[in-house]
Formats: C-alpha cells, sequence, structure tokens
C-alpha cells in the first residue's frame, strides 16, 4: 500500500502531513508553518550553521542522533525521523549545552547562538570527547563574527560537568514507539502539481522512476536545494533516496569496498580510514558535519561538478559505478563523465553502487586547496594512487578536479612518469607537463594562473611527503 502523507516526530509531537509544497525546506516549515523560529536562516545553503537542528533515526533499536542544515533540506525528507529544534531541548530547565554557554559567555549578539547550541546538543547526545580537534570537526559548520570562538570551545570542553544525562534519555522508549508506529510503506506526495516519492527499497524506487516523466533524485540534498533556496527554481518530481534501505550500505570483501549510493559520508568515513586514510581524511575538510550526516558519495558523482571532491579520488582510485533503469548496467568511472555537468546517466537512470578497489603495495594521497580550510568548495583538488618497484614508478594515476569542466586525469603526466625513476628531476620535468595538460578557467575561486601554479606544486608536495615517508602505504 502506497501512502499519499509523511509522518515524523516534531520535537515529541508526532506530525503528518501531505499538502505542503514538497520544495518547502525545514527551516522555512520550522519558522512559517510552526513559528518556531529559534532556528536561524544565516545563509540558506548550508555555509553558517544558523539553521542547525537535529534529527534522530531507528538504528538497531537504538536512537542515532545527526545535527543537519535544515535551510538545505527538503521537509519530505523528515519523513521516519524525529526532527529536534532549540525551543525543545531546555524546556522548562535548561539543557547542559546551554548552561555551558550562558556560564562561559559563549553567546554575544545572539543570532547564531541556536545554530551552536544545536551543533553541541549533537556532539552532547552522541558522546563526543569535547577535545581541540573533536571541537573543531564538530562546530566547523557554524559561523560566528561576534565571540571569536574561544568561549564557545570553553563551553563545549565544559558541557558535560553540568549533567551527563538529560530528558532525551528518560523519553528515548516513548520516541523509539513513536517512531515505530511510522509506517514503512512508500510514500507519494501529489500536490501543487508536484511529486514527491519516497521509497522503500529498490523495486519500489525502479518503479517510481520509470513512473515519472523527468525524475530528480534526492539523497542529502545538500546540492539540489540550492536551486530552490538560490535560484528560486521549482522541482517537480523529486524521488528521495535518503530512506532505501537498498541503496545505504557499506560492503567490503578482499579486493573492494562496496558503498550504496545514498549511504552518508559520515557512515563511509570510518571504513575509509582503514583502507585509504588520506581519502577519509579528506572528507573531515569536504564538508561540516551537517552537512556529511546528509551528503552521498552518489550525489556527489551524479552531480558531475568539476569540483566534486569524490569525484577526482574516486577517479584516481579507478573506481566502477553500477547504474540502475529497468535494467542494470556497470561502467568505469573513466566513461561517466561526458561534459560540464554532464554523465552518461539517462533519464530514468540512478547510481545504484560505487564499487571502490581495495589496492594493495600503493600509496594513495589526495589534497584539496581552499579559501577556507573547513567547509569550502576546492580552488583545486588532486589525488594520485602510486606504485613503487624499486624506486621506479610501475603505475601512477593523477586526477584533478577544479582544472577542466570535468573531473579529468593528467593522462600526459602519467605516460611520461611510468616506467621512469620516482626522484625530484623527474618530478620537476612532469610539473612542465602538467602546466601544458590544463588550461583551468578564471573564477572567484581562483585565477587561471594560481590553478594551473597550485597543480604543479601540488605533484612535488606529493614526492616531498613520500620521500620524507609522510604517506600511507596499504600492504
Amino acid at each position: 500500500m502506497i501512502k499519499n502523507e509523511i509522518e515524523f516526530i516534531l520535537n515529541d509531537k508526532l506530525i503528518k502531513i501531505k499538502y505542503i509544497d514538497p520544495n518547502v525546506t525545514v527551516l522555512n516549515y520550522l519558522r512559517t508553518n510552526k513559528k518556531l523560529t529559534g532556528t536561524k536562516e544565516g545563509c540558506a545553503s548550508g555555509d553558517c550553521g544558523a539553521c542547525t537542528a537535529v534529527i534522530a533515526e531507528l538504528n538497531n533499536n537504538k536512537l542515532k542522533y545527526k545535527s543537519i542544515n535544515t535551510c538545505i533540506m527538503f521537509l519530505y525528507s523528515l519523513h521516519g525521523k524525529q526532527l529536534i529544534t532549540v525551543e525543545y531541548i531546555g524546556n522548562n530547565k535548561l539543557h547542559p549545552v546551554q548552561q555551558a554557554m550562558i556560564d562561559n559567555d559563549g553567546s554575544q549578539c545572539g543570532f547564531c547562538t541556536p545554530g551552536f547550541v544545536m551543533a553541541m546538543f549533537g556532539m552532547y547526545k552522541n558522546k563526543i570527547k569535547p577535545s581541540n580537534d573533536n571541537i573543531d570537526e564538530y562546530l566547523a559548520g557554524n559561523l560566528c563574527r561576534c565571540t571569536g570562538y574561544n568561549a564557545i570551545k570553553t563551553a563545549v570542553k565544559k558541557m558535560y560537568s553540568y549533567g551527563k544525562n538529560d530528558k532525551f534519555i528518560k523519553d528515548e522508549k516513548k520516541i523509539i514507539k513513536l517512531l515505530k508506529l511510522i509506517s514503512k510503506n512508500d510514500v507519494v506526495i501529489n500536490t501543487n502539481k508536484k511529486h514527491f516519492y519516497i521509497p522503500g527499497n529498490l523495486k519500489s524506487l525502479i518503479r517510481d522512476t520509470q513512473q515519472s516523466s523527468k525524475p530528480i533524485f534526492l539523497s542529502g540534498g545538500t546540492d539540489l536545494t540550492l536551486e530552490v533556496t538560490k535560484q528560486n527554481k521549482d522541482i517537480n518530481s523529486l524521488i528521495y533516496l535518503g530512506n532505501n534501505k537498498d541503496l545505504n550500505y557499506i560492503k567490503t570483501n578482499k579486493n573492494f569496498l562496496l558503498v550504496g549510493a545514498a549511504t552518508p559520508i559520515n557512515d563511509l568515513i570510518p571504513q575509509l580510514k582503514n583502507i585509504y586514510p588520506s581519502f577519509a581524511n579528506m572528507y573531515y575538510r569536504y564538508g561540516s558535519i551537517q552537512i556529511r550526516n546528509l551528503a552521498t558519495v552518489g550525489g556527489n558523482l551524479a552531480s558531475a561538478s568539476p569540483i566534486g571532491d569524490s569525484s577526482p579520488a574516486l577517479l584516481a582510485l579507478n573506481c566502477s559505478i553500477i547504474i540502475q533503469g529497468k535494467k542494470q548496467r556497470t561502467i568505469n568511472i573513466k566513461k561517466f563523465f561526458l561534459s560540464y555537468r554532464k554523465t552518461v546517466l539517462n533519464n530514468k537512470e540512478f547510481i545504484k553502487e560505487i564499487k571502490i578497489p581495495i589496492i594493495k603495495n600503493s600509496i594513495f594521497k589526495c589534497y584539496k586547496v581552499s579559501k577556507r580550510f573547513d567547509d569550502d568548495i576546492s580552488s583545486v583538488f588532486v589525488a594520485f594512487l602510486l606504485k613503487l618497484k624499486k624506486n621506479i614508478i610501475s603505475d601512477i594515476n593523477i586526477a584533478y578536479g577544479g582544472m577542466a569542466a570535468t573531473p579529468k586525469k593528467a593522462s600526459k603526466t602519467e605516460k611520461f612518469l611510468i616506467g621512469r625513476k620516482f626522484n625530484y628531476e623527474n618530478i620537476h620535468k612532469s610539473k612542465k607537463i602538467i602546466e601544458n595538460e590544463f588550461n583551468p578557467l578564471n573564477d572567484m575561486r581562483a585565477s587561471s594562473q594560481y590553478r594551473t601554479l597550485v597543480s604543479k606544486n601540488l605533484i612535488e608536495r606529493f614526492y616531498l611527503e613520500i620521500k620524507n615517508k609522510q604517506s600511507h602505504t596499504i600492504s
């Protein structure tokens, strides 16, 4: 049976919705429909964190808490989840994170404060140790122009001293019971001449895809929602993959890491740490924890952005992509990108799985250069996969982002280096080839001249790090 409404828990109340425009964001719903104005709009693009709230999802009969940017999440994506806002965490008594902010002068003008409080609440509920590194990671997506952050960091470090248990511990069984009551049936919303599909499994997803004339696939939505919030577009047919159990998985075998296309990047990072640590570490800079809790590798690939950080890394690793339509097909990533923002995906096809080779006896490194260190789009991105035999380059893959209309391999440079000694002389010569291999554009993030210089310097950096034994080798 297909339902025509979504159900979710807003703080502690079960909500059912079917007549609101499918393009409405969670932020606008909270502020306009529910008058919960503690959640602020600062950027409407997931950059400032003023709109941060927390969702809770059922995972093995327990609640899994995730901080999110409500400004870039469509309302109907909340189906089957609990949404927690800043108004609710304290209620009649301040929550420990709120009390810590007050006592340690963590707020001045107060506009960004609810977002910081909810980011702290996400740390608190996940029992994250408040070390300097962890604070930087969990608060990287929240900006403040008043406090200089020191007082906020102090508040985070002291928040557990105000109590390690909160009212949510007491209410957990009630929320789990309510979430279990929400129907697992597929959902199709038809309102305002727009459609929002929530298929729960692969079979339903294929059915909905074939029935829709021009389906737009939505997973994390961290890129797609900007078409609504920044470009004022209407998206008429959305198929939500975030609740699809057959697209959210990570499997490993001897030779491959298999990643479902709707798997959140934050779920993937722990697996990558054991195989390609440099890849995992890059994702901490790819986006804030709010972004990574929703964004997916499948979405990053399908958007086909020349500055999408996943793409050049996966290109260097020579991964395969499993594409699903009426039938299933597998292609190498080298054939996936056709031109700017265009891929081989046909109208009614979507990415089902990314198949990442586990390449032993190799060195894999990736580098991201951007204006802001955290949570920013790359000016230049490069990934290297190197195999050495007695200091001879037996194989090398070099893939760049930000240097062309698509993520692109430095094929001429690779050809020059293979079979040569891994020494400074050959690396220095390869820099000249890279200079002539790309003709990057000028834009707001970097000039063509800057990109060319950085692309050359990064191969030298890679060489120097390997020679200084700062690389990671899979054995």
